[in-house]
C-alpha cells in the first residue's frame, strides 16, 4: 500500500486512456472473470450464463458475458445489495442463492466463485454436457455434488486460477478489460479512499471495492 512499488518490466501492459481508478477497482477480478468465460469457459455468443455471487468478480463477469454475447445471463447472490449490483450489471435473471436450480435450467456454463451447496445447486441445472468453472470457494471448500449427477448428465467441471496465466495471457486479458472499461461497458461498485485514510478502510465495511490514491 505504499506510494509507489517497483515492477518488473515483463509485467508492465500499455493501456489506452482509461480512468485509472476505474482499472484499480477491476483489477485482477475482471482479468478473472474475462479467462474464466472465455479461455476456460469457452462461452459462444447466444449461450446462457449463471453467475454465482456478485462481488467483484460477479458484476464483471455479468458485464463480460453480455460483451462475448451471451444470449442470457443469470445471476444468483445472498443477499439484496449484491442482488442489486447483478440488476445493474445487467443480468436477466437475477435471484437469490437458494432459489439458482430453477433459474439456471438447461443453461450452458456456470461460472463459480463460491462452491459449497450453492454450486451444487445450480450445476444440477445444466445442461446436459454443461461446463462449469470453479474460480473460489466462499461459500465452502467442499461441494455436495453426486457423482451421478457428474456422469449423468456428462458435465465438465475446470478450475481457474489467475496464477496459472501466462505473461501473455495476462497482458491481453488486461487490454480487453482496459479497453471495455474505456468504452464505459466495464465497471464494478468502488469507493475511492485517500491512502492516509487506509486504515480506517480496512476495518469498515464498504459497498465494494476500496481503491486507494495518493
Amino acid at each position: 500500500m505504499a506510494a509507489r512499488a517497483v515492477a518488473r518490466r515483463e509485467d508492465l501492459v500499455f493501456l489506452p486512456d482509461v480512468d485509472p481508478v476505474v482499472m484499480a477497482a477491476l483489477g485482477l477480478s475482471a482479468v478473472a472473470a474475462h479467462m474464466a468465460l472465455t479461455w476456460r469457459g469457452e462461452l459462444v455468443a447466444g449461450e446462457t450464463v449463471v453467475v454465482l455471487g456478485c462481488g467483484a468478480v460477479g458484476q464483471a463477469a455479468i458485464q463480460l458475458a453480455r460483451l462475448v454475447g451471451a444470449g442470457r445471463v443469470v445471476a444468483a447472490a445472498r443477499s439484496v445489495q449484491a442482488r442489486d449490483r447483478a440488476v445493474r450489471a445487467g443480468a436477466d435473471v437475477v435471484v437469490a442463492l437458494e432459489d439458482v436450480a430453477e433459474a439456471a435450467q438447461g443453461a450452458d456454463l456456470l461460472l463459480d466463485p463460491l462452491f459449497g451447496p450453492p454450486a451444487a445447486a445450480a450445476a444440477g441445472a445444466l445442461r446436459p454436457g454443461g461446463r462449469w468453472v470453479n474460480l473460489g470457494g466462499s461459500a465452502g471448500e467442499t461441494c455436495p455434488i453426486t457423482s451421478s449427477t457428474l456422469r449423468s448428465r456428462s458435465l465438465r467441471l475446470s478450475g481457474y486460477t489467475n496464477n496459472e496465466l501466462t505473461v501473455q495471457q495476462r497482458a491481453d486479458a488486461i487490454a480487453v478489460v482496459a479497453r471495455h472499461a474505456a468504452e464505459g461497458a466495464l465497471t464494478v461498485d468502488h469507493e475511492v479512499v485517500p491512502l492516509d485514510g487506509v486504515t480506517d478502510a480496512w476495518h469498515r465495511n464498504s459497498r465494494g471495492r476500496v481503491v486507494l490514491i495518493t
